[in-house]
């Protein structure tokens, strides 16, 4: 259709004549309220925005010779991150000489990693970077 007969149409009607796929050839347009359009364009990127959710890196930091209670409160730490929705980041920090036994690190997170196997996968293994050790794990995929 010409565009004066589009645009004489949408006058005839009190409504907008409106490009749908400007890059279309030849353009798409449809005869609408453009005032209403805009409104609900507005109402459904509100309504996904509602729906969102950011999903944050908590951290729990764990030490190479940590007592059973202590890992305890931080693994039942963790699975209330997790039950939130939210990643968890363990970390290790290793001080003076505990350097020469990365191992016993490894252990510790391996421990960690069983702990939280019921509620949580590992998203990024356990490895020594420079004096830490880190090991990030998400929620598991709901089925």
């Amino acid at each position: 259709m010409a565009t004066g007969d589009a645009l004489k149409k949408a006058a005839e009607k009190n409504l907008d004549l409106v490009k749908i796929a400007p890059q279309a050839v030849p353009p798409v347009c449809k005869i609408i309220d453009f005032g209403k359009y805009r409104y609900e364009l507005a109402r459904r990127e509100k309504e996904a925005k509602k729906n969102q959710r950011v999903v944050e890196v908590k951290e729990i930091r764990l030490s190479l010779n940590i007592d059973t209670h202590d890992f305890n409160t931080k693994v039942n730490q963790a699975k209330k991150f997790i039950a939130e929705g939210n990643k968890v980041k363990a970390s290790i920090r290793f001080r003076g000489r505990e350097m020469g036994r990365p191992e016993l690190g490894l252990v510790n997170m391996n421990d960690f990693q069983e702990a939280l196997a019921d509620v949580a996968v590992v998203e990024k293994p356990a490895k020594l970077e420079g004096r830490s050790m880190l090991m990030f794990l998400a929620p598991k995929p709901v089925k």
